[in-house]
């Protein structure tokens, strides 16, 4: 599969693209837990069918010492023991976030209070952000039909 454009290359795009990348490196630095930060970014990108985004934090999650166990059982988080309870709130959080459309209700309060008693306000915000800024680049990706696979940890940053 070939890409339709490289949003990288256009003036406008490649300038606001730097700018959102920003975005998504300022997150790698805030205290929401980097292993969780990558579980939510893969689950996300599960949901929306991104396999760049997959290929991407697959392989990132894995040169950060996730474990294969992890990484293939995020897809059926509820039903595998490997998480912590705070992972799976966070986990729940970004598919109620994603799946906005097919919940009227958005987030649940249910969701959201699990997901307050494991992450402080500032944890909170960044982890509302990932899940906003990983449907953000999976859009991206999947509109302009990006290919999965030659993805190597470190390129975007």
């Amino acid at each position: 599969m070939d890409a339709r454009l490289n949003l990288f290359a256009g003036p406008t795009t490649g300038k606001a693209l730097k700018h959102l990348m920003a975005v998504g490196q300022g997150l790698k630095e805030s205290p929401l837990p980097a292993a969780t930060q990558e579980l939510v970014a893969l689950r996300v990108s599960q949901i929306n069918g991104c396999a760049a985004c997959i290929d991407m934090h697959t392989k990132k999650a894995a040169a950060a010492g996730e474990s294969p166990a992890r990484l293939h059982l995020v897809a059926a988080w509820r039903e595998a023991t490997v998480f912590t309870e705070a992972e799976r709130a966070a986990l729940a959080l970004a598919e109620e976030g994603t799946r906005l459309a097919d919940a009227a209700t958005g987030v649940s309060d249910d969701v959201w209070e699990r997901a307050a008693r494991h992450y402080d306000e500032d944890q909170l915000a960044a982890l509302v952000l990932l899940v906003s800024f990983m449907n953000t680049a999976n859009r991206l990706n999947i509109i302009t039909r990006q290919p999965a696979g030659d993805y190597q940890v470190g390129q975007f940053h």
